[in-house]
């Protein structure tokens, strides 16, 4: 208002803006109507055919200084150009006319071939082909998809800095590729100035301030804890050389496995280790202080930030040290002075929102930057120049982003209230294009996937591409700089020997072969011997995951228990109140295992549904009057050619009666086949019913096998199940059988060329689960397309 009153005398110069915004557009007029007042307005086209210039709309590169020149009621007529600079000679002034005749409105484009004829007899006058000369520097790079896009880029880069003093530049609205380039730049120890920066969260200290919002929402999270422990920056007042055994410590007694339900519950796991107890109370303090703001309901923002900022400074007291350090001290300090504004904040919405804030946060990391490098948004190519422009990101949906939809305002509804139309972004981003494609050297890069889908090429690279062809001509094409992103990382072709994943076979001594195994050791041993050679002679046990999920193996276990409890009980039981004797002794056994609240409610459901099915089942079994043993082991010793060896169980149940015993055995999940039990791949029941025939139970002599009976217990829409797969007239041979096997597979593995190979059983080779499939690389040889049966007998 001033300046329009009264226009200042001294010279004033507006460069660089289209005026998109209405109060800037107000300023520009302003400073053109000043005496000494000039306005630079960036890549008007002033060469564009009228009819051309009449089609201009939101979406074309011009659309935007059209809508200026129209607001202030000035002809594109009456704008001078700018006297050229020094050097600018017929190579830029030609790239500037096919690029905007590339983008010229979709309705003009059937005047190409006229233009084009028109082009080059203005050029025939100075010698030269202007198209020839405009697609001089100018070439394109198709890469395969986004990892290889990153790897071109960063190598044209590269490439660049071969020659002393030149400059080069990557420009693209993608901020995720430029990551990416700047990542595969640090492989030569260059590192650009990226104009983005980088996200807060993605910073030491952000790391550490998610663990910490991750112990708001859940104080006893075991992850949680150990990412905080285990954090670089952490020390808690010792040294790194002392805490990190404590915390891995820490982290094998207390916190793998089911998760502690209370502090108290941790401090009583680490108990026999004194030197945890400081720790474990440390860590107590740390999070009840995290905690504190929200002991009685929602608490106050700026109360919940700062005991997030002290308990970050009782861990790390260097977390607000460098660039990541002060930008997460100030977005707290910030969130402390001004959170009174807003209501008071649950512990998860607190913890949402730091983390929303913290990942919007960006960081200039500053450092030793290359000099001649540099990674730029579309807007900041706009004021930098470089010797190379990379363009990269040219894909539709990329650059030009869509227009966005609206979901409250339809487009006459904008156009009333004076809003832009949605397209008016895609005319601001042609712009930019159009600027940046006009350096001296440009290569555009471009996708033809992106996440795994084709992509569609940027509709700005389709123009060129079909005018230059109008043409007779091509874009230059740089398969060399693909042929380098593609050797690069290339890995010499391996041996004939490696070049197919192999199913291992070790072949430990046979004096290191296992001499004692149980009877289900016995059934992994024939299905996957790998998995004996792993725990019996390596001894390598699967240790359990921090914050261990109660799974089959912990209920399987609690039933059994529960079962086990029921019989010894049941002659001197109340027969009604058996049901509810079998839920709380497995839902205890449960709750000893770490299962959650939560959990044992759905459970205590199935529990008693299974305890009335149990109780019938005792009820109807017993009517015999046999006699019941449950969980009864034996361990038997024989002589084989290679010396004692001695075969162990524990029997679920046995029920004697008139000199033969019948064999049951207790399962949750999949019961073996009757020909899974015959062809000895499931010998568990058969084994038990040939230790009987030898008298391996000790005061029970020798008994007659009779039914080899499984009984499945679920608690579900059908509780339970009991299904004999062997019957009594038949177990006696099934169980001899069975004997022989062993006998046969004891003899196999006394013989030092006899492997422990993984999966030999053809029918199980791809069943999930295995403890040491991992070591055994079951996953690789499996789909190497190795022969199934290779490897064992």
């Amino acid at each position: 208002d001033q300046w329009s009153e009264q226009p200042p005398t001294r010279p004033l110069i507006a460069a660089g803006s289209t005026g998109t915004a209405p109060s800037t557009a107000r300023l520009l007029g302003v400073v053109a109507e000043a005496p000494r007042g000039c306005v630079v307005l960036p890549g008007l086209d002033l060469d564009l055919a009228e009819d051309a210039w009449e089609a201009v709309d939101e979406q074309h590169p011009q659309g935007a200084m059209k809508r200026l020149l129209a607001r202030h009621g000035v002809g594109r007529g009456a704008v001078r150009p700018w006297p050229a600079s020094r050097g600018d000679g017929p190579q830029a002034a030609a790239r500037r006319r096919i690029v905007n005749e590339a983008l010229r409105p979709a309705e003009a484009t059937k005047d190409w071939r006229r233009q084009i004829d028109r082009l080059r007899a203005d050029g025939a006058a100075a010698g030269i082909d202007p198209m020839v000369e405009g697609l001089s520097g100018l070439s394109v790079a198709a890469a395969r998809g986004e990892e290889e896009a990153a790897t071109v880029v960063a190598l044209l880069l590269r490439e660049a800095l071969e020659t002393p003093d030149k400059t080069a530049a990557l420009v693209t609205p993608d901020q995720t590729l430029a990551r990416r380039v700047a990542a595969k730049l640090a492989r030569w120890g260059v590192e650009a100035d990226s104009s983005a920066g980088a996200p807060l969260a993605g910073f030491p200290v952000g790391v550490l301030l998610d663990a910490l919002l991750r112990l708001v929402e859940d104080p006893l999270d075991p992850i949680a804890l150990l990412a905080a422990l285990k954090h670089p920056l952490t020390r808690l007042g010792r040294t790194p050389e002392a805490l990190k055994p404590l915390a891995r410590w820490l982290e094998r007694r207390g916190l793998r496995g089911p998760r502690p339900r209370d502090w108290d519950e941790l401090a009583a796991r680490v108990a026999s280790a004194p030197e945890l107890t400081p720790l474990v109370e440390e860590m107590r303090a740390l999070v009840e202080a995290l905690a504190a703001p929200f002991a009685d309901g929602p608490g106050a923002l700026p109360a919940a930030a700062r005991a997030l900022a002290r308990a970050a400074e009782t861990l790390a007291p260097e977390a607000w040290a460098g660039s990541g350090g002060d930008a997460a001290s100030a977005l707290l300090a910030q969130v402390i002075d001004e959170g009174d504004a807003l209501p008071p904040v649950t512990a998860s919405t607190f913890a949402a929102l730091l983390r929303r804030l913290l990942a919007d946060e960006t960081v200039r990391t500053g450092g030793a930057l290359h000099p001649r490098l540099r990674i730029l948004g579309a807007i900041e190519a706009r004021l930098v120049r470089a010797d190379r422009l990379v363009l990269a990101g040219l894909e539709e949906g990329v650059w030009p982003r869509p227009a966005p939809t609206d979901p409250f305002l339809s487009r006459p509804m904008r156009a009333r209230l004076g809003l832009p139309a949605p397209e008016r972004r895609i005319g601001l981003s042609a712009h930019d294009f159009a600027q940046a494609a006009c350096a001296p050297e440009v290569i555009l890069v471009h996708a033809e996937r992106r996440g795994g889908q084709p992509a569609v090429p940027s509709r700005w690279l389709w123009r060129l591409e079909t005018l230059a062809r109008g043409a007779g001509l091509s874009l230059p094409k740089r398969d060399d700089a693909l042929a380098w992103a593609r050797a690069i990382d290339r890995v010499e072709a391996p041996p004939p020997a490696l070049r197919t994943a192999r199913r291992p076979e070790p072949r430990p001594p046979v004096e290191a072969r296992p001499r004692q195994l149980s009877v289900t050791t016995v059934e992994k041993w024939v299905r996957d011997p790998y998995s004996v050679y792993a725990r019996h002679v390596l001894g390598l046990k699967q240790i359990d995951r921090p914050d261990e999920r109660v799974e089959a193996r912990a209920r399987g276990t609690a039933i059994h228990a529960a079962i086990e409890r029921l019989a010894k009980a049941w002659p001197d039981l109340d027969k009604a109140e058996a049901p509810e004797r079998f839920a709380a002794v497995y839902l205890e056994e449960l709750r000893k295992a770490g299962a959650p609240a939560t959990a044992l409610i759905r459970e205590g459901v199935l529990a008693r549904r299974a305890g009335v099915w149990l109780a019938e089942l005792e009820q109807r079994r017993r009517s015999t009057g046999a006699d019941v043993r449950v969980e009864l082991p034996t361990e038997y010793g024989f002589d084989t050619a290679g010396g004692r060896f001695t075969l162990t169980v524990k029997a679920d149940r046995l029920e004697i009666e008139d000199g033969r015993a019948h064999v049951i055995d207790f399962k949750t999940g999949r019961v073996p086949t009757a020909k899974e039990i015959r062809s000895d791949f499931s010998p568990q029941l058969t084994l038990t019913a040939a230790l009987l025939a030898r008298g391996a139970f000790g005061e029970l002599g020798k008994l007659e096998p009779g039914d080899l009976t499984y009984v499945r217990v679920t608690g579900r829409a059908t509780p339970g199940e009991e299904i004999v797969r062997v019957p009594a007239g038949e177990s006696a041979a099934a169980a001899e059988t069975a004997w022989a096997g062993l006998l046969h597979l004891i003899e196999r593995y006394e013989r030092v060329q006899t492997p422990y190979a993984s999966r030999t059983a053809p029918r199980f080779a791809a069943a999930p689960g295995g403890d040491y499939d991992h070591l055994a690389r079951v996953r690789e040889w499996s789909v190497a397309g190795e022969d199934e049966a290779e490897g064992g007998e």
